[in-house]
């Protein structure tokens, strides 16, 4: 098996404690609401959240998938970081074995934050993965986050 590892960072005007509640704490609730077309529901199979949870996330009628299985890895609420792999469905395709994603929100001076993502494909055999796929994946993990971000910029008491 082999890994692909790629960094993203998205600046946001939002402060790192609120776009760590909405996009990691809220995410199950906020993005079917503000995003139906990307994601249809989140249903817990395993779990209460925390690390171990199994999430089944069924996209929406915007989406060319249909649903993932998502782990939680690990959730530390004070330093803001979260890390988690999806290792089911198929977003996968044939040449995936999973994608772990770790995420660390970082304030910034001026009272923003940074959102840190690292993204590591692990490969089935020795499978390339297309520029393609993962011009994809970031273009579809950025439109999310500012889609939070913009909500959040609307509804200041959310």
């Amino acid at each position: 098996m082999g890994a692909i590892t790629y960094d993203t960072e998205i600046p946001s005007s939002i402060s790192a404690a609120k776009i760590f509640k909405a996009a990691v704490l809220d995410v199950d609730t906020l993005v079917p609401k503000i995003m139906p077309q990307a994601i249809k529901n989140v249903e817990i199979l395993e779990g209460d959240g925390g690390v171990g949870t199994i999430k089944l996330i069924h996209f929406g009628e915007g989406s060319q998938y249909k649903s993932v299985k998502h782990r939680v890895d690990a959730i530390d609420k004070e330093n803001l970081t979260h890390s988690y792999s999806i290792v089911e469905g198929d977003v996968l395709g044939e040449a995936i074995e999973s994608i772990t994603y770790h995420v660390k929100i970082v304030p910034t001076e001026d009272g923003g934050s940074i959102c840190k993502k690292r993204s590591i494909y692990n490969t089935k055999g020795d499978a390339e993965i297309s520029e393609e796929k993962i011009k994809e994946g970031k273009e579809s993990a950025s439109a999310m986050f500012k889609a939070i971000e913009a909500y959040l910029l609307a509804n200041p008491d959310a």
